[in-house]
Parts: C-alpha cells; structure tokens; sequence
C-alpha cells in the first residue's frame, strides 16, 4: 500500500509553512503574543477546512477538516520557530509596516 496524498493536501501544508509570516506582516512587534497565536490559530482552521472544502471527494469530513487544522497549527509554529525566527524573515516581516524614518526638528 503506497500512500497518495492530493495536491490539495500539499498546497495547504506549504500554506502552514507560510502562514506565520503572513501573520507577521499584519502585525507589529509590540503585538502580544497571545494575539499572533490566536491569529495564527484562526488562519490555520481555515486552511484546515478549506484544505478539506477542496479534496472533499464524496462528502465533506468535519473530522479530516480538524485534523487538517490541527496538523496546520503545528506546522505553522514549527516553522516560526524552526525555520522563520532564527533566519531573521519574522522579525524583517513585522518592520515592513513600521516606520523607521525619525524627522529631527529644525
């Protein structure tokens, strides 16, 4: 028995790979990190769910969908922490809507 997993499957995990990233363009430094989790959380159920709207086949499994979601969130912090945060890319991702010119008085 080989395992085949769907192209859909694959492009939802690469989406978890990305997700904190795009977390970190939406929010500041200053950002508790409570909230970034709960975005990401919310971000990744919707992966989940639409990873599974997209390879529902026969019918649609809220169980499969949970799994995806769940599996995604792992990704995702697995990726902030393992991969994004010590190269540097969360950290540049949250300076790109922050201002870092100082006007000096005249």
């Amino acid at each position: 028995m080989q395992p085949n997993l769907d192209s859909a499957y694959w492009l939802g995990l690469a989406i978890s790979v990305v997700l904190p990233v795009l977390v970190g363009l939406v929010t500041t430094r200053v950002t508790h990190a409570g909230t970034k989790a709960v975005l990401l959380l919310a971000l990744t159920a919707a992966n989940g769910f639409l990873v599974e709207l997209a390879n529902a086949g026969d019918d649609y499994q809220v169980g499969s969908a949970l799994v995806l979601w769940a599996v995604s969130f792992a990704t995702g912090v697995l990726a902030h922490f393992g991969l994004w945060k010590p190269t540097g890319v969360s950290g540049k991702a949250q300076d790109v809507g922050a201002s870092s010119s100082v006007r000096s008085a005249a």
